[in-house]
């Protein structure tokens, strides 16, 4: 599934080329996760304005609404212009006098949904619920700590669920837990202050390197300029089991936590 950097490694690939783009036509394949949420003809005429992102969300600000894009399990975004007939697996062309941009996407769980402004319902029963911002200046460390005080379940579910920081999935929780040496199973209220301190700058620190090295792809994600990423090539234990530590040469462990591979080390990560 496209996480955090993946999403916004695609945003940056298409954000400026579109802004300013007028709408030509709207085409949609075979129904995806949720329904548009008007005819796809009522989108012609309208201008790209920017490019957002919330959490997984991009945010297509147009001069009147919005669409916001979720890539799903599978879903990728390309913008280019003169592109072939759509695909099987193609699912929403958008035509506009800068170019094309087309969702990609084998299992159908993206969505593509408009939204008359974010204060519309559709648009808050998608975005409300969605915690700080990892990579923003609203990441604030006290109201980290406290919402992980507050919270009793294994501190990987809880990075996870998404209500206290957004957009750190498995591969990057994984990651930034390694990084500040926490065990992914510690329960999130017995982490003292220090080390939630340490997880929220691995959390920035994580993420933030995998953008610049173009996200994750362990099967098919690339960018809207079809460039694949490589931030798995210097993952310190996602996808390592039974490889040796980089730091310590003991073997990365993996065990399943809410149906999802967890991989740690656990000499490096004993709190």
């Amino acid at each position: 599934m496209p996480e955090l950097p993946e999403v916004e490694v695609t945003r940056l690939s298409f954000a400026d080329r579109i802004a300013g783009g007028r709408i030509l036509s709207v085409t949609m394949g075979k129904p995806l996760r949720w329904p548009l949420g008007c005819a796809p003809g009522a989108l012609a005429g309208s201008t790209v304005r920017a490019v957002r992102r919330r959490g997984k969300y991009l945010l297509v600000d147009l001069d009147h609404g919005l669409l916001l894009i979720h890539l799903g399990m599978s879903g990728s975004l390309v913008f280019a212009s003169g592109l072939p007939g759509a695909g099987v697996h193609d699912h929403f062309d958008m035509v506009t006098s800068r170019g094309t941009l087309r969702l990609h996407d084998p299992r159908r769980f993206g969505a593509v949904v408009f939204a008359d402004s974010e204060d519309a319902e559709v648009a808050r029963k998608l975005l409300g619920h969605l915690g700080m911002e990892p990579l923003s200046e609203g990441f604030d460390l006290r109201a980290f700590q406290s919402e992980l005080k507050a919270r009793k379940s294994a501190i990987k579910q809880v990075l996870l669920a998404g209500e206290v920081v957004v957009g750190v999935g498995n591969i990057y929780a994984c990651e930034a837990l390694y990084l500040a040496g926490i065990r992914p199973t510690t329960r999130s209220c017995r982490l003292s202050l220090a080390r939630m301190a340490v997880l929220h700058a691995a959390i920035r620190q994580v993420l933030a390197r995998a953008v610049v090295r173009g996200g994750s792809t362990l099967r098919d994600f690339t960018n809207a300029h079809g460039d694949s990423g490589e931030f798995q090539q210097e993952a310190m234990v996602y996808g390592r089991a039974g490889q040796p530590c980089r730091v310590c040469n003991g073997l990365v462990q993996s065990m399943r936590q809410g149906q999802r591979s967890t991989f740690f080390c656990r000499t490096c990560q004993q709190t």
